[in-house]
């Protein structure tokens, strides 16, 4: 018996997030998005089974799932890479205020709380599921801007906000370079290296805000649960490169309708979970 479950429970726990961080790889490639739009949610049922404290639930979850993401990121964007699709260009003028909104994100992450970090999850995960839903994503501009001011003030948001939310960025950025007129297959290979950007600096912040903090499980650094994190993506870099092929097979129209489902999904449990 451990921490009041039996061993059995404990290791039906383990495979869980095993299968959650195959299947969490495989997004990863196939959308760019990190796989936290499905650890993030499998996350929140482990808190609720450990009884971890509401008040820290949410900051625990996000930033395990950010710990989750570099590895997963790096897997992801070199199989994007071999088949030539990242874009470069836009790495380059974006990566930087990524980085830098990435880590404020992370250190804000404690005033802000685990209740608010549900709710903005929830609330950007919806409203990037309808657009990609459309027949016709909006369309903002026939290229993205090159002036590295308006490249950063794209950017500035992607990285702050999807620190809170414990994703990549591709939840965010792949809709933002769809309305730029970026192809969907090039926004997703370039959204894995974003993931990246994002996920380093918000760790660092998430470890900085919950030191000493009371009540975190065993194993945690921070909001960090490195046993939870290192289960999840033993098996996340296996799958990501599988998750690229598959999305260079499939038409755009459908992968943005298979991003849209998922993110609809998340988006609707969080949001029922923060206003419940």
């Amino acid at each position: 018996m451990i921490a009041g479950f039996s061993i059995s429970v404990l290791l039906g726990l383990t495979l869980g997030l095993l299968v959650t961080g195959a299947i969490a790889g495989v997004l990863a490639g196939l959308l760019g998005v990190g796989g936290g739009i499905v650890i993030v949610p499998v996350l929140i049922v482990v808190a609720e089974l450990f009884e971890i404290d509401d008040s820290i639930a949410m900051l625990l979850v996000v930033g395990t799932s950010l710990a989750t993401i570099i590895p997963t990121s790096i897997s992801s964007a070199r199989a994007h890479n071999k088949r030539g699709a990242i874009d470069f260009d836009i790495l380059r003028g974006w990566v930087p205020a990524i980085f830098l909104c990435a880590l404020l994100g992370g250190i804000a992450s404690k005033s802000i709380g685990s209740n608010g970090l549900t709710l903005i999850f929830g609330a950007v995960a919806l409203v990037a599921s309808i657009n990609l839903a459309l027949p016709k994503t909006m369309t903002l501009s026939q290229a993205p801007p090159e002036g590295r001011i308006k490249q950063g003030a794209l950017a500035l948001p992607i990285g702050f906000t999807s620190a809170l939310m414990g994703i990549g960025g591709g939840t965010l950025s792949v809709p933002v370079m769809s309305m730029l007129s970026v192809p969907v297959h090039r926004a997703v290979a370039t959204a894995s290296v974003f993931g990246l950007a994002i996920a380093v600096p918000a760790v660092c912040g998430f470890v900085w805000a919950g030191i000493g903090v009371e009540g975190r499980p065993p194993g945690s650094f921070g909001f960090v649960n490195l046993p939870a994190a290192a289960v999840l993506f033993s098996m996340s870099v296996l799958t990501a490169p599988y998750g690229a092929k598959i999305a260079h097979l499939m038409e755009p129209r459908k992968l943005k309708l298979a991003f849209s489902v998922f993110l609809f999904i998340s988006a609707v449990r969080m949001l029922w979970k923060a206003l419940t």
